[in-house]
């Protein structure tokens, strides 16, 4: 056999994961509440909303979308909403099915979040409010509580008398 032949099926082995292509499928802007809310002292409440979306393409590649929504409030009332729907193509070959979820759950969205992150800011800054840098966000983590809420409910599901 030669080298490169070898080579070849070692990375078939091993598994490919590669990025194709990064863009923006959706971003909205909105601000209900202005202008007065920028006639108001800036005191804001700020909250973070994060979720995937993940579907098959055929051919080993895989649509990943981080949906990041940032509501922020100043004195009860809605200054912004913003949110971006920060899209993925990546092909996933050769990786088992049980470990494919983990990938999109954490790999795909900590190479889409940087992205989503910029968009985010660029928004905010267009709409004339103070600047706003999300924090890095902990994948893992999110994943983790996620599969827990699921095994979470199976467990309530099986527990409920039936009728």
């Amino acid at each position: 056999m030669s080298e490169e032949n070898q080579e070849a099926q070692n990375q078939q082995e091993q598994g490919q994961f590669s990025l194709q292509r990064v863009y923006c499928k959706d971003i909205s802007f909105e601000t209900p509440n202005s202008p007065q809310s920028f006639l108001t002292d800036w005191k804001p409440d700020m909250n973070l909303n994060l979720n995937t979306q993940v579907q098959a393409l055929g051919d080993d590649n895989y649509e990943v979308v981080l949906v990041v929504t940032v509501t922020v409030k100043n004195h009860d009332q809605t200054a912004f909403l913003a949110e971006v729907h920060q899209a993925g193509i990546f092909q996933i070959k050769g990786i088992p099915d049980d470990q494919k979820n983990p990938v999109m759950g954490i790999t795909c969205p900590n190479i889409l979040f940087p992205f989503a992150r910029e968009a985010v800011a660029d928004l905010v800054n267009r709409g004339s409010f103070p600047q706003l840098l999300l924090s890095p966000v902990n994948f893992e983590q999110l994943y983790a509580q996620h599969l827990q809420q699921v095994k979470d409910a199976q467990q309530q599901a099986e527990s409920e008398p039936k009728h």
